[in-house]
């Protein structure tokens, strides 16, 4: 055995043992009583925001003495989402029922499908023609629903209005943003302004999923996919040059970006915005009130949305993000799965997520719902969003495609390896499904 697999063996078995210790450590046990041995207890998987956390107390409350629903918090403070996956993974092969319900991002459906409950028989076919489209797109595999959509997510750009108006041309340049900018004029307009102490646009450019979704939507701009219909990889091509091109120059040719994206993720992006008081930042719409402790008020207000930018001549695009939610079919509590499952995708709980967590709505029924929407202007926003969303590609091996994509894209713009050689050496090893330990 190699080096490289007993590593990956030794970095595995480290995964499973965390995630048991947070399972049965942090995780309260059933009670002894005769009253709580009644009581089925449900064991969801997630990042638990407050919002999730209100829409689970109004659950509990709802079921009292018959239901419970306890967490295992998987923090995107504490693991990234390439960590969680692993978690996950791991620990379902060994087929313990401890978890009954987790959630995964939209692209690893294809990956843990084989551990979750089908459930098209499970659910009414009103309550699953109630979701949007775009977000039920990632829930069927081998046309089998596997999956339902706890929320949806968008790409979007955030920038700093009251930083914006200190620049010439504060209102074209603001005209230009809601019609999602060129990348051309998006770096001409940081040349003609660069005295600016401030960072200028902050992406997510770290070895991990975050940073190929960046990439994807450059190749979007292009009407390129990552890859084909039959599952061919396309990223060595001119549009894949000119996409991990313009990253490289945004750090090392323009300065429009730090080197320091390099090491960012989501989280940490969003906290070097707000720390550094930087004017933009590529980013998730759900990161809003996600990262809410690393704005001041003053921030806060004026902090605003806009499309990303896209190349001259080619159509923005908008890539598509989201959490699902899987059964695994390990439980052995899925009636009581299932009464959770479906309150969750109630427009009661969908409106708690947004309104308490900005976690897009996948019920199509607050998109027609005239009070929410007037309450909630920005709900247009995303709807015109949603025109142009577009998503990752839906395959089986795509989480070690991304691995490798991920990994040569933050090699080239660390200026560790030539743009073509990094897209070559990548369409090589995934076309050989090399298996990339990180």
């Amino acid at each position: 055995m190699n080096v490289e697999k007993i590593f990956y063996i030794i970095i595995s078995t480290i995964l499973i043992a965390v995630f048991i210790y947070f399972t049965f450590v942090f995780s309260p046990s059933p009670g002894g009583s005769e009253s709580s041995s009644k009581i089925k207890t449900i064991y969801f998987v997630d990042h638990i925001s407050s919002a999730h956390q209100k829409v689970i107390d109004h659950f509990n409350e709802r079921y009292k003495g018959s239901i419970k629903v306890e967490t295992v918090n998987l923090s995107f403070e504490k693991f990234s989402t390439n960590e969680r996956k692993e978690l996950l993974a791991r620990y379902l092969r060994s087929k313990n029922d401890r978890i009954d319900l987790f959630a995964v991002d939209q692209i690893w459906v294809p990956r843990f499908a084989r551990w979750a409950v089908p459930l098209q028989k499970l659910l009414d076919s009103s309550e699953i023609s109630n979701v949007t489209p775009n977000a039920m797109q990632t829930c069927v595999f081998n046309d089998t629903l596997v999956a339902v959509p706890l929320y949806i997510d968008v790409a979007v750009m955030f920038y700093r209005d009251d930083l914006l108006k200190k620049i010439p041309d504060y209102v074209k340049i603001l005209d230009e943003l809601k019609h999602s900018i060129t990348w051309e004029r998006f770096i001409a307009i940081h040349l003609q302004n660069s005295k600016l102490k401030n960072p200028f646009y902050i992406f997510q450019a770290d070895d991990y999923e975050g940073l190929l979704c960046t990439f994807a939507d450059l190749l979007a701009n292009q009407n390129k996919p990552i890859v084909n219909t039959e599952g061919k990889i396309l990223v060595n091509s001119p549009e894949g040059r000119k996409s991990l091109q313009l990253l490289v120059d945004l750090v090392n040719k323009y300065d429009v970006s730090p080197k320091e994206v390099t090491h960012l993720k989501e989280n940490e992006s969003f906290r070097y915005f707000a720390q550094n008081n930087a004017l933009f930042l590529r980013s998730w719409s759900s990161m809003y009130d996600d990262s809410v402790e690393y704005l001041t008020k003053e921030m806060r207000s004026a902090l605003r949305m806009a499309p990303l930018p896209h190349f001259q001549n080619t159509k923005p695009s908008a890539v598509y993000g989201g959490w699902n939610l899987m059964i695994s079919q390990f439980s052995e509590k899925i009636p009581e799965v299932i009464k959770f499952t479906k309150f969750l995708l109630s427009e009661e709980s969908q409106k708690i997520m947004y309104e308490e967590g900005g976690y897009l709505p996948t019920n199509k029924k607050l998109y027609n719902d005239t009070a929410f929407v007037n309450k909630h202007k920005e709900i247009g926003f995303f709807e015109e969003l949603y025109k142009i969303g577009f998503h990752r590609p839906f395959m089986k091996d795509y989480t070690n495609m991304s691995d490798i994509l991920s990994y040569f894209i933050n090699r080239a713009i660390k200026k560790e390896i030539p743009v073509d050689k990094a897209l070559e050496e990548a369409e090589l090893r995934i076309k050989e499904k090399t298996i990339l330990v990180k």
